[in-house]
């Protein structure tokens, strides 16, 4: 039971993180974006098997509007 109460404080501390990222990016315009940023995205997209996980946060997070998952299904909302 503790590893399912230590899940669950986790879950709601990363959900909470999630929204709070989804806000920032919301707020950020396309135009925002800079070439540089790009040019790391696709860097790190071409080189994706030997980046750390925080880059290819960093990449999904440029990437991906929502992610929707249910026992049946998986529904990604691309911001490209």
């Amino acid at each position: 039971m503790t590893l399912f109460t230590y899940a669950n404080s986790r879950i709601e501390e990363l959900d909470t993180k999630r929204q709070s990222l989804t806000k920032a990016l919301a707020d950020m315009s396309d135009e925002a974006v800079s070439l540089e940023h790009i040019k790391r995205i696709s860097g790190c997209l071409h080189n994706w098997d030997s980046i750390d996980f925080e880059d290819r946060r960093l990449v999904a997070d440029g990437l991906i509007s929502a992610i929707r998952a249910t026992r049946e299904s998986v529904q990604i909302e691309w911001k490209i």
